[in-house]
């Protein structure tokens, strides 16, 4: 079955008690039951409720994976599976990582003895300098948020295996229409489905898919035991906008190159980080991973101090200064004092998240009006 009839159809057969093609809201917290333990798979709803599961199903099949599960919020999803871990062990994971995430590790984890080492993964072989016999996980973002780097992750899949480590994949900017992880030797996928997968900003989720049916128990009860998961509402409405994943995605990839041609020339652009230019450090290991190089398109402002920076954000009409991502509208934002404000300044801007970056979200309008916005406010 292809990507667009799987994000139409995948785990979504028609209602069983009325026909309903699209599947029902099952907005209940408690189930029948027969009798005690005896019901039809279904007890209370922070374990499983149908609308949720259809939606599980959909992801799983979107990413290849035996097993999905959804949380009510991307940082939901990497807590889980931060509780994979122990005192004293030890992850790695990128220097280009979304403020949150860092944050999490950071100011939660690592006060729970865990230790964190942030690293340049642009070539995987630096994994093998921290690694020790407390190593557990290694985390990756690729492309990352927001200097667009690329991992390969196939490399870091065969470092994992060679190492017995667990290797999770935020997969978040390609979307399981440009990436599968999984394919690749990964062993967790992560999304925060509020970005593509959801599209229209109007839902915050988050979701795991993985093959391994024991990681997959224990994230499960991790997930039922924690209760970090999402109402049939939002699921309802993930599942409506996981039915334009694939047209979305086209729109987003072919805006994204006009923009950023049309950014990559402009004089008052300092740098433009998008992984689909031939002089991008990792370009082809975006090639053959990735099977399109997104609307995700990052830029450095040329002479802009942070006053200079604000009022470029702030001036856009038809990109919204706005957090989050993914949307069929275009946002624009700012990482060193938005998303990415938790991480301390040197650190960012040793990564390259500098006061005078900003972060584009091109979305799916008609691009004519885009490329027109950029060059009012750009001059």
């Amino acid at each position: 079955m292809k990507f667009g009839t799987k994000a139409i159809h995948a785990g979504q057969e028609p209602d069983p008690t009325t026909g309903a093609v699209m599947t029902p809201i099952y907005q209940t917290s408690t189930y029948w039951q027969e009798s005690p333990g005896k019901h039809k798979g279904y007890a209370y709803a922070r374990g499983k409720n149908p609308t949720r599961t259809a939606l599980e199903k959909c992801l799983a099949a979107l990413e290849n994976a035996n097993h999905a599960l959804c949380f009510s919020s991307g940082m939901g999803a990497i807590d889980a599976v931060a509780k994979l871990l122990a005192p004293g062990d030890e992850v790695i994971t990128g220097n280009d990582l979304y403020g949150g995430t860092y944050r999490m590790f950071t100011k939660v984890f690592a006060g729970f003895g865990i230790k964190f080492h942030f690293i340049d993964l642009s070539n995987p072989e630096n994994i093998l300098n921290y690694t020790n016999d407390k190593t557990k996980l290694i985390w990756i973002e690729t492309p990352t948020n927001p200097t667009m780097q690329i991992v390969d992750i196939e490399a870091c899949a065969k470092i994992a295996k060679d190492k017995n480590l667990i290797l999770a994949v935020d997969n978040t900017f390609a979307s399981p229409y440009l990436q599968n992880p999984l394919d690749l030797g990964a062993h967790i996928v992560m999304h925060s489905v509020t970005k593509y997968l959801g599209g229209h900003s109007d839902v915050v989720m988050g979701a795991l898919c993985v093959n391994d049916q024991e990681l997959y128990d224990r994230l499960a009860f991790i997930h039922n035991s924690c209760g970090a998961t999402p109402g049939p509402q939002d699921s309802f409405l993930v599942l409506r906008g996981l039915k334009t994943l694939h047209l979305r995605m086209k729109a987003h990839c072919e805006n994204g190159i006009q923009v950023a041609q049309f950014l990559k020339n402009h004089p008052a652009i300092e740098k433009v980080y998008w992984p689909g230019f031939t002089e991008h450090p990792n370009h082809e290991v975006a090639k053959k991973q990735m099977r399109g190089f997104g609307g995700m398109i990052s830029i450095v402002l040329k002479n802009a101090d942070l006053e200079k920076t604000f009022k470029i954000a702030s001036s856009f009409q038809v990109f919204t200064l706005a957090e989050s991502l993914g949307g069929v509208e275009s946002l624009v934002n700012h990482p060193a004092t938005m998303t990415h404000a938790s991480i301390p300044k040197a650190e960012r801007e040793a990564a390259g998240v500098v006061d005078n970056l900003l972060r584009l979200s091109v979305g799916v309008e008609d691009v004519e009006d885009l490329l027109e916005d950029l060059k009012q406010v750009l001059g």
